[in-house]
């Protein structure tokens, strides 16, 4: 992504706007690590009010089963809707084969791609911390983190970068479909660096998350407590764990150069799916497909275990079909070189994780914010995107967005 240039005017109305994912976090007792607590004090919000939170922590706990994370799903956006407006509901709830779903999300800004549903930033603090119990019902304790962390990214970026865009931070939720453990619908969520797209199916006891952009910057940050927090680590971890089990003669096959490509089948663009290139899993030992479909949960084990082992169970029985190949560095040595490449492509798998060699102007003193310090991942199912409801459609660059109501 190209830098977006100077704006003093949109400088100002960025720092000038409060952090509402931030405190939208804190209203609802939880933190960047996805664990819940008990908050007290107060938090700004859209309309610079002061709001008290005290004793408003989630007391649930994640769900296991498919089934759970349906009905806890399903009952968190019924929840949600039900401190909504007439109009505001209008405006999140689309017919579940709405062309939309695949036109408004994007890695690019969201005043670049407009997305679907409402803007947190909105909301009340009642509406957003009923929001953010959507995703906390969808996902997994780790999952969550993830995401979390991703939004913490964003924001560290909106109050401490160069960057004069004035989006970072801002989030939108839509629903495609009426939530119903009784039929399947779409939780859609996302920003800059984060489009979640998760269908559930109660008849069929299904979660899928095909597709889905998770993606961070800068990679590592440190957060307003001081802590260090990493969004993505697992899957620098996983990924060089796979390639470090590998032999120099399934390295060779591997490795396609040293340059660092960016995303070949970007968020919410159309794709035809590249594969055969590079290093066969039909080549891997049972403990390298082992080490490659830990890379691969990073993306399909966002939610409970059962779900997780449903997909990871798919994918592996079509493994042996499935591609993988790198670029860049080969040591994960985040200090040198500018990042890696993969691609992992098959019958019941596309991923691509890229490090983007450009800032984007986001730049920010003692932090990486590009090449290894950037990353945009993409996640799809050449089979059934969308749990097959739609077909993609290009929605990347300015003409992207949701369609006329």
């Amino acid at each position: 992504m190209s830098d977006h240039g100077d704006n003093s005017s949109g400088l100002h109305r960025r720092r000038a706007r409060p952090l509402l994912i931030t405190s939208m976090l804190l209203i609802g007792g939880l933190t960047l690590s996805g664990c819940a607590t008990t908050a007290t004090g107060s938090a700004t919000v859209a309309n610079e009010s002061t709001v008290t939170t005290s004793e408003v922590a989630s007391t649930s706990a994640p769900a296991t089963t498919t089934e759970q994370t349906v009905v806890d799903t399903t009952a968190a956006a019924e929840a949600f809707l039900a401190t909504l407006t007439d109009e505001q509901r209008e405006q999140v709830l689309y017919s579940y084969d709405d062309k939309t779903k695949t036109t408004s999300w994007s890695n690019f800004p969201v005043t670049f791609v407009e997305r679907a549903g409402l803007n947190l930033e909105d909301l009340t603090a009642e509406q957003r911390t009923a929001a953010m119990a959507v995703l906390e019902a969808l996902l997994s304790d780790a999952g969550y983190e993830t995401v979390t962390g991703i939004i913490g990214g964003d924001e560290f970026l909106l109050e401490n970068s160069s960057s004069t865009e004035d989006s970072l931070g801002q989030y939108y939720i839509a629903f495609f479909g009426d939530p119903s453990d009784t039929s399947a619908f779409e939780v859609q969520f996302g920003g800059h660096h984060l489009g979640i797209n998760a269908t559930l199916d109660g008849t069929a006891d299904s979660v899928t998350f095909a597709p889905t952009h998770l993606g961070s910057q800068p990679a590592v940050y440190t957060d307003s407590e001081g802590n260090e927090v990493q969004p993505l680590a697992g899957m620098y971890e996983t990924a060089f764990a796979f390639y470090d089990s590998l032999t120099d003669d399934q390295k060779a096959e591997l490795y396609q150069g040293t340059e660092v490509s960016n995303l070949v089948c970007a968020p919410g663009d159309t794709c035809d799916y590249p594969t055969g290139t590079g290093l066969a899993a039909s080549e891997l030992t049972d403990e390298q497909k082992q080490l490659l479909l830990a890379v691969i949960a990073n993306w399909v084990g966002l939610s409970d275990e059962e779900t997780t082992a449903t997909a990871l169970a798919e994918i592996e029985a079509t493994l042996d079909e499935t591609y993988v190949n790198w670029s860049g560095a080969t040591v994960y040595d985040m200090t040198q070189g500018d990042g890696i490449y993969f691609q992992i492509s098959g019958p019941d798998v596309y991923i691509e994780f890229s490090n983007q060699q450009g800032s984007a102007g986001a730049d920010v003193s003692g932090y990486v914010t590009s090449g290894w310090g950037h990353i945009h991942t993409i996640y799809r199912d050449p089979e059934t995107d969308y749990a097959g409801s739609v077909t993609q459609q290009a929605s990347t660059g300015m003409e992207g967005g949701p369609a006329p109501r």
